[in-house]
């Protein structure tokens, strides 16, 4: 029997348990040798895209609470899967790196504000 949908609160969970997945695969990566290990570029490209889809369907309504570039995420897995043979390998690591964590910290504010987690 398949799971009923997550709600829009288990998926903001879902945002962040992948991007600490993200976050635990490349803590002991420099951008040379995250650059050069294929295997944990995949795995954080399949995360990206739990990202992209779970925040796709948090409700507009809850979103459009908070000022970040919510088409952006989506957009980001959309690339990943139909434009797989133009990833850009240091974009990973700039989005590892740069953009995640104030992801990560929105999102905690959202399950906060919205969800009274």
């Amino acid at each position: 029997m398949k799971p009923d949908k997550p709600t829009s609160r288990e998926r903001v969970e879902h945002v962040i348990e992948a991007i600490e997945t993200i976050q635990s695969f490349i803590k002991d990566h420099t951008e040379e040798s995250l650059l050069k290990d294929l295997k944990t570029l995949s795995a954080c490209l399949y995360h990206y895209t739990i990202i992209g889809e779970a925040t796709a369907h948090i409700e507009a309504s809850v979103l459009k609470k908070y000022s970040y570039p919510w088409q952006r995420v989506k957009a980001f897995r959309n690339h990943i899967l139909h434009e797989y043979f133009g990833i850009e390998r240091d974009v990973i690591w700039y989005t590892s790196k740069n953009i995640l964590p104030q992801l990560k910290k929105l999102m905690e504010e959202i399950l906060v504000n919205e969800y009274g987690e």
